[in-house]
């Protein structure tokens, strides 16, 4: 993926649009300038060429910039494109720039390969001259988050969710404790006890702790449903397809934590991560069901595939009792989300406009997109219950808001709280993105970290 000393042999790659591309050419070799002709290069926009020299070695390699994405994934195609060797990346480019170019290069290098027989060839090398480490800890953990997804449900239940966060916790120090089965409800988590009881693999709540406790308290809270049937309201057989993904907020907060952790952020860390299999058996709950929550509020079942939230509302709540200076949660939580957005962008809502903007503005720095939908309160109309406090599920419209509105009513005003909808997801292959599990706004809310209690 990367080498940390520059050898005579490195191939140079140089990224042109169509504009500099004119300059540059001829500034080059004469066979060089030959071989672009011949080959009709023009430096569009993800295109490739690759410039031997007269011996017929390689010796340049052009790419065509794609200005609408940025530089973080500039180079991300490259790996898959190059041949094994080592590369440097030629020009004038600033700090921020090179870093996450050379992120994008190690996040084209990925593949999910732990059931295949067979391993693909070796990736190609490129130069990195500074912030090795830094560079290093964002592919790992970005990575973590696509292996996790990307991991059959038989391989990764609540139990297997669990280790992953214990071993973490052992490489950086961490504590964790683990509230499984009949215990959450002798521990006050009834709703995350509903909603995976009928399973085999018993649900739980996970707590990682980390950091000094006089530094600001930040708890992030990720949604762990390791399969989702749709329960009763089993969903059809395409749409349950892909759902070993819905514990993607899970992977989202264990990336995060790694990185937190890794980069060793000034903060106090609290991960809390509701683990379930949402499967259907005699004991499952049921539509109609009111269910009591840690908050002390009663939830109607309209749908027993509205689960998600059912799970984050304790979490949430319990979240709220240490009084952390911030919250911020995951969750692939609504179909509504992706009609407003597209599957590519994340969703996210958040109850204080401060933490709104700074997130905003982190995203811009990072070069990862995610984008603000409103906490619209008129919507909760939606959510009311004629039996019970509130509805699990409101009617077909404005789904992702009824949903970051239902999660809302478990957070206390005083408390900035910012809700991730994400897709966690790719359904098409881009550059450094491949079809799978995907992390999405995992830069963005590490930027927002940085830039607010690390500066």
């Amino acid at each position: 993926m990367f080498t940390y000393e520059k050898t005579a042999t490195a191939i140079p790659i140089r990224l042109v649009t169509e504009t500099s591309l004119v300059e540059i050419k001829s500034g080059i070799f004469e066979s060089g300038r030959n071989w672009l002709t011949v080959q009709g290069y023009r430096g569009k926009p993800g295109t490739v060429c690759l410039v031997p020299d007269s011996a017929g070695r390689l010796a340049q390699v052009f790419c065509g910039l794609n200005e609408a994405e940025g530089v973080l994934w500039a180079l991300a195609g490259l790996p898959n494109q190059l041949p094994s060797g080592e590369y440097y990346l030629e020009g004038d480019w600033n700090d921020q720039d090179l870093e996450q170019m050379m992120i994008g290069w190690g996040l084209g290098c990925y593949n999910f390969e732990q059931f295949r027989s067979t391993e693909s060839s070796g990736k190609p090398l490129i130069y990195v001259a500074q912030q090795a480490a830094r560079i290093n800890a964002m592919v790992e953990a970005f990575n973590l988050v696509r292996n996790l997804i990307n991991m059959p449900a038989n391989h990764l239940m609540p139990q297997d969710l669990e280790q992953v966060t214990r071993r973490l916790a052992e490489v950086h120090g961490a504590e964790v404790e683990v509230i499984t089965g009949s215990a959450l409800l002798k521990e006050n988590f009834p709703s995350i006890h509903a909603v995976g009881r009928a399973s085999a693999h018993a649900p739980r709540l996970i707590e990682l702790n980390w950091g000094n406790q006089d530094d600001p308290l930040v708890t992030l809270v990720g949604k762990g449903v390791c399969f989702d049937t749709g329960g009763l309201d089993i969903k059809p057989s395409s749409n349950m397809r892909l759902m070993k993904k819905d514990m993607g907020g899970a992977a989202h907060v264990l990336g995060l934590a790694r990185l937190i952790m890794q980069l060793e952020l000034p903060i106090c860390l609290q991960v809390l991560i509701p683990a379930v299999d949402n499967a259907i058996s005699g004991d499952a709950f049921r539509p109609g069901d009111v269910l009591h929550t840690r908050l002390g509020k009663t939830v109607e079942v309209d749908n027993t595939d509205a689960e998600g939230r059912l799970i984050l509302c304790d979490a949430l709540a319990y979240a709220a009792e240490s009084d952390p200076d911030v919250i911020i949660d995951f969750a692939t939580l609504t179909g509504a989300a992706r009609v407003a957005m597209g599957t590519e962008i994340p969703a996210f809502f958040a109850n204080d406009r401060a933490l709104m903007q700074k997130l905003q503005a982190a995203s811009t720095v990072s070069n990862d997109l995610i984008w603000n939908l409103p906490l619209h309160k008129p919507y909760l109309e939606k959510i009311r219950s004629n039996v019970a406090d509130l509805s699990n599920s409101g009617d077909s419209y404005g789904g992702a808001i009824t949903a970051a509105l239902f999660l809302n009513e478990f957070v206390p005003a005083r408390i900035p709280w910012a809700h991730f909808d994400v897709m966690a997801w790719n359904l098409r292959a881009r550059p450094g993105r491949p079809i799978g599990g995907e992390a999405m706004g995992l830069f963005a809310v590490f930027k927002y970290l940085e830039m607010n209690f690390a500066e």
